[in-house]
């Protein structure tokens, strides 16, 4: 039986690469959630004091989607840059200008004190948070995709995925005990300031610990091949390569659709779970911030262990049947979750919120290898990040928007819950017309050819 190339030993162990990734994807999702939770129940009132409520809410999450358009630049620019120089160099940067401007953003006087240069400043930092995020992902997932066993490679790259709900399960909980020790004046005046300015701790950590990993075993291997074949040429000089990105447009431009197409419905239905749900239920019923963000809290718990269990069932039966369950399954349970919600139990909340992330999980925990699996080796960041982040402006970033006038316009979270569905549709379309990557093996690609196919064991 022939054996499948491997990469070539790495002195980091793959249990170290995916602490370091995780540990770092955490922050920065801390940093981006945490401004989105506050951007629903806080900065309406602190930044946009002058509009009627729902016109605040609909300004400030229109900041928030500020952070998803300046995502596929990051993408781009990250990409490009990772592709060419390495992936753990550009998660450095990538932490560092996360936890720089989410710091600053809790110490921006409200309007009430410098006026409409509260929400100027605001949005520039949001456009960086965006901006380090959108190099982030990419990075994360590859340098773990391309370390360690192909055959696991779902299972141990979904663990940076499980970042974000574990990020989410730091910002919600740090809002949530600070919303339940604090009067709802202290919370709105400077509370909400707090888990903003403890974003320099948890950097510094991200960032010891991410320095001490090896560069991709599979980039170092590619980098190699490239320097080899150019001395191979007359007088060894190389002929200038094309930019990564036009690589990727160039020759992989089904593989970015379906990137994108697979991303919309876990985009979608994650921000109506996690972040929609909290004006849904302070302003249709009045309920406070503590009771969303408690129900938040239990969900996003279970889903940082569901997530890596997904990955691994990926790795057994493929990515796309996992996928499909995942995408089925959100658009039709966000129909049960506006109907849970309506009954104000904290409950039945709950497990509405519970129930969502683990079908959420179905989608996001083999993604990472799966988009992994869909490029060549010298385009996979700029490829996985392009397709990645380009969806996050149309899905993830207009959600809570399109929420919100959908509540405001019908009056029901059925609405919404539509608007899940359809998202669904495209991901299933997207999903089911591309084949299985599974056994793509990621080391045997030189260039910027699709990755082969790798042996797999009968047994397997």
């Amino acid at each position: 039986m022939s054996a499948s190339p491997s990469p070539a030993p790495s002195r980091t162990p793959i249990i170290k690469v995916v602490a370091a990734s995780m540990l770092g994807t955490t922050v920065e999702w801390y940093d981006f959630f945490l401004y989105g939770v506050a951007a629903a129940i806080v900065f309406p009132a602190v930044f946009f004091p002058d509009a009627d409520p729902v016109a605040g809410t609909l300004l400030s999450f229109g900041t928030f989607a500020i952070g998803f358009i300046a995502r596929p630049l990051g993408g781009l620019v990250f990409g490009h840059y990772g592709d060419k120089i390495g992936r753990k160099k550009l998660l450095v940067v990538s932490l560092m200008m996360m936890g720089v401007s989410t710091f600053l953003i809790g110490l921006i006087p409200g309007y009430a004190t410098i006026g409409v240069a509260a929400p100027l400043i605001l949005i520039l930092l949001r456009l960086i948070q965006g901006f380090a995020l959108g190099g982030e992902w990419g990075g994360a997932v590859l340098i773990v995709s391309e370390h360690g066993d192909p055959k696991r490679r779902g299972f141990w790259a979904s663990w940076p995925q499980a970042g974000a709900p574990a990020g989410q399960l730091l910002a919600n909980g740090l809002l949530a005990l600070l919303a339940v020790v604090q009067s709802e004046a202290a919370f709105q005046s400077w509370g909400w300031r707090i888990p903003f300015l403890l974003s320099a701790i948890l950097i510094g950590i991200g960032l010891y610990v991410r320095l001490s990993v090896e560069e991709s075993p599979v980039f170092r291997q590619a980098q190699e091949r490239a320097a080899a074949a150019a001395a191979e040429r007359a007088g060894g000089s190389a002929a200038k390569e094309s930019m990564p990105i036009l690589e990727v447009f160039r020759r992989y431009p089904r593989e970015v659709v379906t990137a994108m197409g697979a991303r919309f419905a876990e985009n979608v239905s994650y921000y109506i779970f996690t972040i929609v749900i909290s004006t849904y239920m302070t302003q249709q019923f009045g309920l406070p911030s503590s009771f969303v963000l408690g129900a938040v809290l239990i969900g996003a718990a279970v889903h940082v262990v569901t997530i890596p269990l997904w990955g691994a069932v990926s790795d057994r039966v493929g990515r796309r049947p996992v996928y499909v369950f995942g995408a089925a399954g959100v658009g039709v349970w966000a129909f049960a979750f506006f109907a849970l919600l309506n009954t104000e139990s904290f409950a039945l909340t709950a497990l509405a919120v519970v129930v969502g992330l683990v079908l959420h999980g179905a989608m996001y925990g083999p993604q990472a290898a799966f988009l992994s699996e869909l490029f060549g080796t010298k385009v996979r960041y700029s490829g996985v990040s392009i397709g990645y982040q380009l969806a996050s402006v149309a899905a993830g970033g207009l959600a809570p928007v399109i929420s919100v006038a959908l509540l405001s316009a019908f009056g029901t979270g059925y609405a919404i819950a539509a608007y899940v569905a359809a998202s669904s549709v495209l991901t299933l379309v997207a999903v089911l017309t591309y084949r299985e990557t599974r056994d793509r093996d990621l080391s045997a690609d030189a260039g910027f050819g699709r990755p082969e196919r790798a042996a797999r064991p009968a047994s397997s």
